[in-house]
């Protein structure tokens, strides 16, 4: 057993050296089968096997990328971040490079390439007259890029394609369907393990637009930095960003701003250098009005915490976060179409205010409506990586729909951020739970997927 824990641990280490791949102890027991899967494959021990992955064995690090992400992917997957490509990025780049110009595209962690042709056919529809665009798609996994340099899919991949994409760019082959080969032509896929830089792929200024969904969820602190500087460097100033809804920036990425349409958040290169991370702001010493409301919300005294809000006046009962206040309690209230006011009157000063985002999702709840609840749940995370409320409610609401997979993502990511959240947005957000109870009621239900 414990030369085993080593084993695991081992890989676990060579996997964050070699891919910058990150897992924790819960995922041991898959780390252990694919090891040992891996060896027997091979004819060599445990030992034997890690001793030769600690070498330049670039084709088994291949394979293992592809055992251990998901590589779930279709045609038009998130489709309003492409109605935003095609409305706002495209447009915008094409009005800056020229209309004889060339656009260039890039696909990290492409996978079997549905998303790299999606930029193509977007490209091709919205901007029929572009003389030149290209588009890279990058991938560590070489079996993923043999079948998307084959570019034949099964129909189940064309899932959300709209149905001019899908009579326009697709023909009917035996295997299921064909990406037609004007798009292909625009296309081209590249082995690349993004542990490590390329010089030539992460040139400066080179890229108008970068999709880079759902990787970095996958990835150790340390490469997820070092992806997002490359990834920065290589945008040209003024090119656009787009993340999936599991990886995320937070409100304020240096060196890019953020920017919301048709649905969708996504980022921007300023037009000058990257900002210098500016200091932490000193600590804001609250004012004792606000202070004797946030005790009798934590007191769970909801009727006497609106009272006192309703005697404040002035500058101070007009600042956001008071707002805010205001609308938790509220909503604690059950005054939920009162509090969505606020939060709507919030959202028009700041659209970047996760907290007032996180609000309106439980005023959404409040009336079962999940799917709107959802969409402002992900924003908050989105907008702030460390608010863990959003990600508990993302992962009881997709318990209760289901959906299990992101149940245990989004829950295991609460437990995590619950640690180290504020005592303010636990008394605000929690339910009348304090911290120690949310832990143990994400971890009960994650026991209940498991």
């Amino acid at each position: 057993m414990a030369r085993e824990a080593s084993g695991v641990a081992r890989l676990r280490r060579l996997l964050a050296e070699r891919l910058g791949m990150a897992f924790d102890d819960k995922k041991d027991t898959l780390l252990a089968e694919i090891l040992q899967q891996r060896a027997t494959q091979h004819g060599l021990t445990d030992r034997g096997y890690l001793d030769r992955l600690a070498t330049a064995w670039t084709a088994e690090l291949s394979i293992l990328a592809e055992a251990l992400t998901i590589n779930e992917t279709y045609f038009f997957r998130n489709i309003e971040q492409f109605r935003a490509l095609g409305a706002v990025a495209l447009p915008e780049r094409v009005r800056v490079r020229g209309p004889r110009g060339r656009l260039d595209m890039l696909s990290v962690g492409c996978s079997t390439g549905e998303e790299a042709y999606t930029l193509a056919m977007v490209a091709a529809e919205r901007l029929p007259d572009l003389l030149d665009a290209g588009i890279v798609g990058l991938d560590v996994n070489r079996v993923a890029l043999r079948k998307a340099m084959a570019g034949r899919y099964s129909p189940w991949s064309l899932r959300e394609a709209p149905e001019p994409a899908r009579l326009r760019w697709f023909k009917q082959v035996p295997e299921g369907v064909e990406v037609d080969a004007r798009i292909r032509g625009r296309v081209r896929f590249v082995e690349h393990n993004v542990a490590r830089d390329d010089p030539v792929l992460f040139a400066p200024g080179t890229y108008d637009v970068v999709f880079c969904r759902n990787l970095l969820m996958y990835l150790t602190p340390e490469t997820a930095r070092a992806v997002l500087e490359r990834i920065t460097r290589a945008l040209a100033p003024g090119g656009f960003l787009f993340l999936g809804h599991t990886d995320t920036l937070g409100g304020r990425p240096q060196g890019l701003d953020v920017h919301h349409s048709h649905g969708a958040f996504y980022y921007k290169r300023t037009q000058d250098s990257p900002r210098v991370a500016e200091p932490p702001p000193a600590p804001v010493v609250r004012p004792r009005p606000r202070e004797r409301v946030l005790r009798l919300v934590a007191e769970e005294r909801f009727g006497e915490a609106l009272q006192e809000l309703e005697a404040i006046t002035g500058a101070e009962a007009d600042r956001p976060d008071m707002w805010l206040v205001r609308g938790c309690v509220l909503a604690h209230l059950g005054q939920t179409g009162r509090a969505a006011q606020l939060c709507r009157r919030l959202l028009e000063r700041d659209a970047l205010y996760a907290d007032a985002h996180q609000l309106l999702a439980d005023c959404f709840e409040g009336d079962d409506n999940h799917a709107a609840a959802q969409q402002h749940h992900r924003i908050a995370a989105q907008l702030d990586p460390r608010f863990a409320m959003p990600r508990m409610r993302l992962g009881l609401l997709a318990r209760r729909l289901g959906d299990r997979r992101h149940a245990e993502l989004e829950l295991d990511r609460a437990v995590q951020l619950l640690r180290e959240e504020t005592g303010e947005r636990i008394a605000l957000f929690g339910g009348g739970f304090g911290r120690s109870a949310l832990i143990a009621l994400c971890r009960a239900e994650l026991a209940a997927v498991s």
